[in-house]
């Protein structure tokens, strides 16, 4: 029995001697057969000198280049025997995959140094035996990593095949790694993505197929790998998520944890997606049914069955956003580096105002079951850096009676009427003006192959001849539309993209009902949209990591920002954010003393709530700090009558901001250049002249500002209008 790789020696006798000579056969007879038909052939006699001497010079040829051919395939091979011997020169022993190396802990921390999390493998990790285990755990990990795990001798080459297919024509970036490879990388190699490390991990794989059994194989995999977080191994893992030993899982368990060891944060159910891991559950179960393991209907019986997880509610602080760090630090350093690396995480996070932010929507929760409302989510960001200063990504994470940790504000929501100064952005870039006055009344549009669309406001009425500030600052829905309809769908669509929208790729998806939250979004991206109203038209994207340093203490990355990058006039974003300060502005829809009014500070806000009544928002801002606040229920059945400004989100966006301002100084968004104050007749949007009953300060991007004044007949005219004539139906 070999007890240790041995270099070379022991790659030779088993891989190497075979291999290689395999490899010289193959080279050396890429010019043997001319090399030997040069000499056995012999030149056939003619009586012609010129033919005889024509095919005497290409017998020389044949025999140069038979010649030339097998001395090249010499070298060659010798060539190719160097570069894969340098390769595998030192191996580590194979006896190492009993000897475990210690795993070092990596440490998540808030802005103030406060620890939030840390990821670690205990030094005293609890081995099993095979024997002792339920059978389906170990089919349910054979069906989904390596179904020809007892047909193959380390390696698979349908496996290999397919991953170099997917990688190189369908640009898939999978790997074809047998269960014995999958051993090696974790227990004795790196996880670098190298030909050099994949020439080794299948090395030593071949030669672990040698030294040890299929079943002996099975249970150091068992035991070694990660199952995310502190749990390594099938038995922390049942601990871990389960409360239970793993010789106590049932199917419909165990074939959920076969799923997390491809990618533990992606298929956690402790993550902010816990459908995906229900997803992934049902793909293991499908794989155990199409390799005879289990009939259908047992497929069907544990797919249905409601799994009950430990709690761990002790484990972790602000566990909706740790799970959205880790997720980031994954897909920048791997999953192997972020668990097991000893990295030091300094986060971005105030760890005192997630707590203040958490109680707060919880509290308020709790008061809102008689609008059917069950659950709630909250993000608070500064616009310059994009730093997330607090993320609640529930009403509790470990709340019972819904998925307390399905984070909200990475999950897909309609925003209702708080997107809709994405739109009037565009409106306010091409003459319109904060004064422009709009007609709200009726309108229906005839798209072809769509039914008539007539939009409706909130209040179901009517409002006439309106300013644009009162049409967005109070938020009636037909005057969007038909400012929508005035520059088309695209143009918003591709706006909304500009300003931080990650989820409307496709804009033949929408209608006119966007501008009233008919595309959806996520919190995370609105919170970057109004942060660039908040900035000025800089967009800066989120980004709640401050510092990253390696187990060595060497700095990877410092003082980390969001990308920036300028979206949209300065003016523009000022008019914007002026109109929705403006308390006036909103008061016809809102009243003058809702929770959306801050006496005494310059805070912008707008609400949203859809159609459907399942959806509902405040988002408002200063020049340092975006709040975005979203109520409703995550299996997205409606809630009763919310009244925005009232009820719902505001009351929780109005107690966080509140916190905010209670000790920071006073602020005022800054007024640019390129916009100038002028004195208006509000009643005709001109110059004001003698006899305009409302005179007042209104803002202009310059150039856009009136050059005319009122006149009496025309202030006459427009009071003596009594109603606005109903439009035809317009056809887009």
């Amino acid at each position: 029995m070999i007890k240790g790789t041995g270099g070379i020696t022991r790659f030779f006798i088993f891989v190497g001697k075979p291999f290689y000579l395999l490899l010289v056969l193959i080279i050396y007879l890429l010019g043997l057969p001319s090399f030997l038909i040069s000499f056995l052939k012999k030149v056939k006699k003619t009586k012609k000198p010129a033919v005889r001497k024509l095919k005497t010079h290409r017998h020389r040829l044949r025999t140069k280049a038979g010649f030339l051919g097998f001395i090249f395939g010499i070298f060659l091979s010798l060539a190719v025997f160097y570069y894969i011997s340098t390769i595998i020169v030192d191996l580590p022993s194979l006896n190492k995959l009993i000897t475990r190396e210690q795993i070092l802990t990596t440490r998540i921390y808030d802005r103030n140094g406060v620890l939030l999390y840390k990821i670690f493998r205990d030094k005293d990790r609890t081995p099993v035996n095979i024997d002792d285990l339920p059978p389906f755990i170990i089919e349910s990990t054979i069906s989904i990593e390596d179904k020809d795990f007892y047909r193959h001798q380390g390696l698979s080459l349908r496996g290999i095949i397919r991953a170099f297919y997917q990688n190189i024509f369908q640009n898939k970036k999978t790997g074809g790694s047998t269960i014995t490879q999958q051993l090696i990388k974790n227990a004795l190699l790196s996880n670098e993505k190298t030909y050099q490390r994949k020439i080794r991990e299948a090395v030593l794989a071949l030669l672990t197929e040698k030294k040890y059994t299929k079943k002996q194989i099975l249970e150091m995999y068992l035991n070694e790998v990660g199952y995310g977080g502190a749990a390594y191994g099938i038995e922390e893992a049942a601990q871990k998520y389960f409360d239970k030993s793993s010789k106590d899982l049932n199917l419909a368990e165990a074939a959920l944890l076969a799923g997390l060891p491809a990618s533990p944060t992606s298929y956690s159910p402790f993550g902010g997606s816990p459908q995906i891991a229900q997803q992934r559950q049902a793909l293991v179960l499908k794989k155990m049914v199409e390799n005879g393991y289990i009939s259908e209907e047992q497929s069907q019986t544990a797919r249905a069955e409601k799994l009950k997880y430990a709690s761990g509610e002790n484990e972790i602080s602000a566990p909706h956003f740790m799970m959205y760090v880790k997720e980031l630090l994954v897909q920048k350093y791997g999953e192997k580096m972020v668990e097991q690396g000893g990295l030091e995480i300094t986060t971005s996070l105030d760890l005192n105002l997630q707590a203040t932010v958490q109680k707060i929507v919880k509290n308020e929760i709790g008061q809102l079951t008689a609008f059917r409302i069950s659950n709630g989510a909250a993000l608070v960001t500064n616009p310059k850096t994009g730093e997330i200063l607090a993320m609640a990504g529930s009403k509790d994470y470990f709340a019972k009676d819904i998925d307390g940790n399905y984070n909200v504000t990475t999950a897909l929501r309609q925003p209702g009427s708080s997107i809709k100064p994405v739109n009037y952005s565009i409106a306010l870039e091409n003459g319109f003006t904060p004064s422009s006055l709009i007609e709200d009344s009726p309108i229906t549009y005839m798209v072809s192959g769509q039914p008539p669309y007539s939009p409706i406001n909130y209040d179901r009425t009517y409002h006439g001849l309106i300013p644009l500030r009162i049409a967005l600052g109070s938020s009636y829905n037909v005057p969007a539309v038909k400012i929508l309809a005035a520059f088309g769908v695209k143009k918003m669509v591709t706006r909304g993209q500009e300003m931080g929208i990650t989820t409307w790729n496709d804009s033949s998806r929408f209608g006119l009902s966007l501008t009233l939250g008919g595309g959806e979004v996520k919190m995370t991206d609105m919170a970057v949209v109004y942060g660039v109203l908040a900035n000025n038209g800089i967009r800066v994207d989120l980004n709640p990591i401050l510092k990253v340093k390696n187990s060595r203490g060497k700095i990877l990355e410092e003082n980390l920002s969001g990308q920036q990058t300028a979206v949209l006039n300065q003016g523009v974003a000022f008019l914007l954010t002026d109109i929705l300060a403006d308390n006036s502005a909103r008061t016809p829809a809102f009243g003058q003393n809702s929770q959306l009014f801050i006496p005494g500070r310059a805070v912008a806000v707008k609400t949203g709530t859809t159609q459907n009544l399942r959806d509902n928002w405040t988002i408002g801002y200063t020049p340092s700090r975006v709040v975005v606040v979203w109520v409703g229920n995550n299996d997205n059945t409606p809630m009763s009558y919310v009244a925005s400004g009232v009820t719902g989100a505001s009351p929780i966006w109005r107690k966080i901001m509140s916190n905010l301002l209670e000790n920071s100084p006073v602020e005022k968004f800054p007024q640019p250049n390129e916009v100038k104050e002028v004195y208006i007749c509000a009643l005709t949007n001109t110059l004001t002249c003698n006899g305009c009953p409302i005179v007042k300060k209104e803002y202009f991007l310059t150039g856009t500002e009136p050059k005319t004044t009122c006149t009496p007949e025309r202030i006459k005219e427009i009071l003596d209008k009594k109603s606005l004539p109903t439009p035809q139906p317009q056809i887009l």
